[in-house]
């Protein structure tokens, strides 16, 4: 049976902290939901009610088109070896671009990864915890490089103009929030 929770515990934080996988899941009234698979060490936990997840330029940026219209977040996480548990944190985020005011301090939770992109900053109104008995077990081998390969290679200037390419609308047509530089 599901329990609720005001606030990340102990437990739970131990709990997220191993895991080396999370979904995040975000939506508008209209338009598509997002759900993503996030890793490489990008969540942390900052207070019992209170989150950051770093994340990285990839094809889409839909998240972040999303908290700025609607901005709850649901972050889910689950236990694929050991105990059997599926932990969600529901709350309600807000991006921080890189480059924007706040983002240094919230940079520093995290080891620098090449082609971050936003940080965000979520307020957990609740958690819950549920059996997970029906979640198949896994064995985790390693985080994939690729992402990174491909942010080194393009740089800095390149991963900003990937942005402006195919980061500032979301795949309905919403605006992320991203800033883009003109070259």
């Amino acid at each position: 049976m599901a329990q609720f929770f005001e606030q990340i515990s102990d437990r739970h934080r131990a709990f997220i902290e191993a895991q080396k996988i999370f979904f995040v899941a975000t939506g508008t009234a209209n338009g598509r939901i997002n759900l993503s698979p996030k890793g490489m060490d990008a969540l942390r936990v900052l207070t019992p009610n209170r989150i950051a997840w770093l994340n990285l330029t990839g094809s889409g940026n839909e998240s972040a088109a999303h908290v700025r219209i609607d901005p709850r977040m649901t972050i889910m996480m689950c236990a694929f070896d050991g105990a059997p548990m599926i932990l969600r944190l529901f709350g309600r985020a807000r991006a921080i671009h890189c480059g924007e005011e706040g983002w240094s301090g919230m940079a520093a939770h995290f080891p620098p990864l090449p082609g971050a992109r936003q940080i965000f900053d979520v307020v957990i109104d609740s958690v819950q915890i549920s059996c997970g008995f029906g979640v198949p077990l896994y064995d985790y081998a390693a985080d994939r490089d690729t992402l990174r390969a491909w942010a080194e290679q393009k740089g800095e200037v390149g991963v900003r103009r990937y942005w402006a390419e195919k980061n500032t609308r979301s795949i309905d047509g919403l605006d992320t929030g991203i800033p883009v530089a003109d070259d």
